[in-house]
């Protein structure tokens, strides 16, 4: 079967580098899947989970935003933050989150209410991406996200 070769990166590091069957990632208006030999493409990336398949295995990402750039055999991702499934700190990132939500409580003028909904959208996708992925690090003896 055809591979596509997939680079995911931000300001300060390679974050993954590899062959995949399918990424799959989150676009601003719904969930994008892209396939080897897929029609060129760039598009803008929204908060949320990426996925790297190939062959049985997958590797969950979580980014917050960025764009990505779609040729017939390579994907690269400029991701503005990411983090693999098992870099989270889901306590981190739950604290973050709890923080947002109380700020977004607050009367904010619209710049920082703006800042405050992207935090808050960033650290759902991290809680998200860690607690889907965590059954499936356990089963395979790694340690837990919550230690």
């Amino acid at each position: 079967m055809a591979q596509i070769r997939v680079e995911i990166v931000t300001m300060e590091r390679q974050v993954y580098a590899g062959d995949a069957d399918i990424v799959l990632a989150p676009g601003l208006v719904g969930q994008l899947g892209i396939l080897p030999k897929h029609a060129p493409l760039i598009t803008r990336l929204g908060c949320g989970e990426l996925v790297v398949r190939k062959g049985g295995d997958e590797e969950a990402f979580a980014i917050g935003g960025g764009f990505m750039e779609v040729l017939p055999d390579r994907v690269v991702v400029l991701a503005d933050s990411a983090e693999g499934a098992a870099e989270i700190d889901v306590q981190r990132a739950e604290a973050a989150r709890q923080r947002a939500a109380q700020l977004k409580r607050q009367r904010l003028d619209r710049t920082d209410l703006v800042q405050v909904e992207a935090a808050l959208r960033r650290s759902l996708a991290r809680l998200q991406v860690a607690r889907r992925r965590a059954p499936r690090a356990q089963a395979a003896g790694r340690e837990s996200f919550d230690d």
